[in-house]
């Protein structure tokens, strides 16, 4: 009986060794040929496949800096909207995970598997949430403070980023330009640091900036390879947003990865809009170099576009109606930051620039210090490049909250010709190079150590870098 005993126990050995073995083959082939690059303060990571392994390669190659942003958020958030993260995860099980695509509950599911196969344990409610975290904070929560306290929630909206696109007589080889520079308080906005080249299973090959664990943007700049750009910019003061509808940052992904044309983007956008993340989107189409801007609200939208045109976001509203029926925006204020910004942007661009502009002068655009009103060169909210935490009026009013410093983070500029190769420019910290450091901020303000201590960091200017997609096969 031992030699049989010996040779079943032999069997059950090969048998376990064998697979253990394929089941690490198995969680090796998920990542594909996903990479990640560590460049001028970029994470550059190369995705591939079904959105459940695309998802799972995000997690697993950035799993330090999702942890890090999470843990932010859950310090951050209950200081900026007065809502823990319990909360936010709570949203997300009540009424926004049944309104996200399968394919991207895929994708999200996918993430938290590669965070845990790292060691991290987070679920799908984390990922959600810090995906939707805009929407629900900046415009869930202030409609649901309306709603017990009337007229306590508005104008949470705030005005971020500055944002071109232009074609035709405006451009020097008379094809799109387009360019965006990302606003947000620092604490963030230092970890809004990843180049995402996603190659889907469906749709569109994307290639974007995204913040850590995002399946969407974001800030929103997208390359793809169907020839569409999109970005865009925040619609300052703006209020409303409902539950029952699809998310913004679901829209978001959509339209990045199965647009065609600029029609499709405004399609996906506005169907079944919950209002979260209200914007002008400028998009663009290389295929026939016309460009649009799309000015979603909730209740309302417009589009403008054109062949020959530069078109400008910086926070302000366009359409009498929305501005009227969805905001508090003041038109007439020409101090606050989005029309002092408006009317440096339409100068540079549409003036100065015309049949100028490429690559290089956008560049120089989303690094722009000149203050239209003083006339002069400064670091503050009134410049392209802003620079909110030496602004010298104090906290702007289009701003919540105590989480200052805050201003322009990165930036990204793109074109036709750098689109054909799925190709754009981006450059992390203060586009215009001052470099922010978080010891001396300090030690001139203390009083904001407290809340922001614990993870405020130096936010370095690095050098504007290219990024081109790769070709996954």
């Amino acid at each position: 009986m031992k030699p049989r005993i010996t040779f079943i126990a032999t069997l059950l050995m090969a048998a376990i060794f064998f697979g253990c073995k394929q089941k690490a083959a198995e969680t090796h082939d998920r990542l594909g040929k996903a990479t990640r690059e560590d460049k001028n303060g970029w994470i550059y990571v190369h995705l591939s496949g079904s959105p459940a392994d695309v998802g799972y390669q995000h997690g697993f190659l950035v799993a330090r800096e999702i942890d890090t942003l999470v843990k932010v958020m859950q310090y951050y958030l209950p200081t900026t909207s007065g809502r823990s993260w319990d909360f936010y995860r709570s949203a997300v099980k009540r009424f926004l995970w049944k309104k996200i695509d399968p394919e991207y509950q895929d994708e999200i599911r996918g993430i938290a598997d590669g965070l845990h196969a790292k060691g991290f344990k987070y679920d799908t409610l984390d990922i959600a949430a810090l995906n939707a975290n805009i929407e629900l904070a900046q415009y869930y929560v202030p409609e649901l403070n309306n709603r017990i306290k009337p007229g306590s929630g508005d104008n949470k909206a705030p005005g971020n980023c500055s944002a071109f696109i232009a074609t035709g007589s405006y451009t020097k080889d008379h094809k799109i330009v387009i360019g965006h520079n990302n606003w947000t308080d620092y604490i963030v906005g230092e970890r809004w640091n990843v180049i995402a080249d996603i190659k889907p299973e469906k749709g569109n090959h994307m290639l974007m900036d995204v913040a850590p664990g995002f399946i969407h943007s974001g800030d929103d700049f997208v390359v793809t390879n169907s020839g569409i750009l999109i970005t865009e910019t925040t619609i300052t003061g703006f209020k409303g947003f409902d539950t029952t509808r699809t998310p913004e940052f679901v829209r978001a992904r959509k339209a990045a990865q199965y647009a065609k044309s600029i029609d499709d983007v405004v399609k996906i956008m506005t169907t079944d809009n919950n209002g979260g993340y209200a914007n002008d989107w400028l998009i663009g189409d290389t295929k026939t170099n016309e460009v649009a801007k799309l000015e979603l609200g909730l209740k309302n939208y417009k589009v403008w576009r054109s062949k020959d045109t530069a078109i400008i976001g910086s926070n302000f509203p366009s359409d009498p109606t929305l501005i009227k029926e969805e905001t508090t925006f003041d038109v007439k204020n020409k101090a606050n930051s989005p029309n002092a910004r408006r009317l440096r942007m339409e100068k540079l661009v549409a003036v100065d620039s015309k049949g100028k502009l490429d690559p290089e002068t956008g560049k120089a655009i989303e690094g722009d210090t000149y203050n239209a009103l003083s006339g002069k060169t400064s670091l503050d909210r009134c410049v392209i490049d802003g620079h909110v935490e030496l602004d010298p009026v104090g906290v702007p009013e289009w701003s919540e909250g105590p989480f200052y410093p805050m201003g322009a983070v990165q930036g990204k500029v793109s074109s036709s010709e750098l689109a054909k190769k799925m190709s754009l420019w981006a450059h992390m910290g203060h586009p215009g190079g001052a470099d922010f450091l978080a010891g001396p901020f300090f030690k001139a303000h203390p009083e904001y150590f407290k809340t922001q201590g614990k993870y405020l960091r130096d936010m370095k200017a690095y050098p504007w870098t290219l990024f081109s997609a790769a070709d996954h096969k």
